[in-house]
């Protein structure tokens, strides 16, 4: 077999146009004017050279947590890089890697079935390991920040790897430093976690508590990650079958005095204490509460069993998602006071 190699070299870029339909789980009917795949991180310079270049650089991983136009016009690159392996077996931590291109869900399942604990209540989120860090992912109970151990990431515009901690991510809820810094300036490569040893179940949140499957006390990893897929795929749509980017809306966090003022003129407000003495509202049910699940504007609709997720519900565009996102936030605010942030990138 013949070892000569015909097409460009592996760390070259050739960029060109690519339909983005099928790359984004809502659906929207989109075309990048260049696009390019990273599958090595040797290719990572070369990128830099055609960021520079470009009028703006998109970084997309697995299309979950976007909202695309219909065109757009300057350069995509999609994260691929895979891999996934154990570091360190620590007494009180096993120290896992994975590459930012692998698929989240996939990851959290190779980790239960390794016996590698601790990711379980985040299983079937959508979306990539490189992503996880920038929207700072969470879901019954657990956020990454609580399992995160560091990052390698590319820093686009200086051209070169950077290694960060928890503290130079700047966690907080469904935020980090990613979403703040200029547009497509870091490329996530890898991401590494600290998963508890011993580790014990997370079951506060109470759709776990009520759950059948781990009622009968001592459940396993493997459990907790069944029961979370199950509630899972019970409360939202298959992004396969119905274009959706999972939940579109933050929980929005208020003062004390403005929930007790709220539980007041509401009753049934829906809120959970935080740590430092303010509020996180549900904003499903504020949503639902406004009479807008099940309700749809044209082609973009608000999920019938989810009150959070917006669907695509057949030829959306992002004008329509958009639209009816901010009828729901004109909803909410006119009648609880509260404005909506939407969870997604908007491109």
């Amino acid at each position: 077999m013949s070892n000569s190699f015909d097409g460009p070299a592996p760390d070259s870029l050739c960029p060109a146009a690519q339909d983005l339909t099928c790359l984004n789980t809502l659906g929207l009917a989109s075309r990048a004017d260049a696009f390019v795949a990273l599958r090595d991180p040797a290719q990572l310079p070369a990128l830099s050279a055609l960021a520079q270049a470009a009028p703006s650089l998109l970084v997309l991983g697995g299309g979950s947590n976007v909202v695309l136009p219909e065109r757009v016009p300057g350069l995509v690159a999609r994260v691929a890089f895979q891999g996934v392996r154990l570091l360190e077996a620590r007494p009180d931590a096993w120290i896992v890697e994975a590459a930012g291109g692998e698929n989240w869900h996939g990851f959290v399942s190779a980790c239960v079935a390794q016996g590698w604990d601790g990711l379980e209540n985040l299983a079937l989120i959508p979306g990539t390991v490189g992503a996880s860090p920038v929207q700072n992912i969470g879901a019954y109970g657990v956020e990454l920040q609580e399992r995160f151990h560091g990052l390698t990431a590319w820093d686009v515009r200086k051209a070169r790897f950077v290694e960060m901690q928890a503290a130079d991510c700047r966690f907080s809820y469904r935020d980090s430093t990613f979403k703040h810094d200029e547009p497509g300036r870091w490329i996530i490569v890898s991401v590494r976690f600290a998963l508890p040893r011993p580790w014990r179940p997370v079951l506060e949140y109470p759709d776990l508590q009520r759950h059948a499957r781990l009622a009968a006390g001592s459940p396993s990893a493997r459990d907790v990650f069944e029961a979370v897929c199950e509630i899972r795929r019970a409360k939202l749509p298959d992004p396969t079958v119905t274009g959706n980017a999972g939940s579109f809306f933050k929980n929005p966090i208020v003062p004390a005095a403005q929930r007790d003022a709220l539980t007041a003129r509401f009753p049934g407000l829906v809120s959970y204490a935080q740590a430092d003495g303010r509020y996180k509202l549900a904003a499903g049910w504020l949503i639902d509460q406004c009479g807008w699940k099940g309700k749809a504007l044209g082609a973009a609709g608000v999920h019938d069993r989810q009150a959070l997720v917006l669907i695509n519900r057949g030829g959306a565009t992002a004008a329509d998602i958009m639209g009816l996102a901010r009828a729901v936030q004109d909803a909410v605010a006119d009648r609880y006071g509260v404005r909506l942030e939407p969870e997604p990138v908007v491109v």
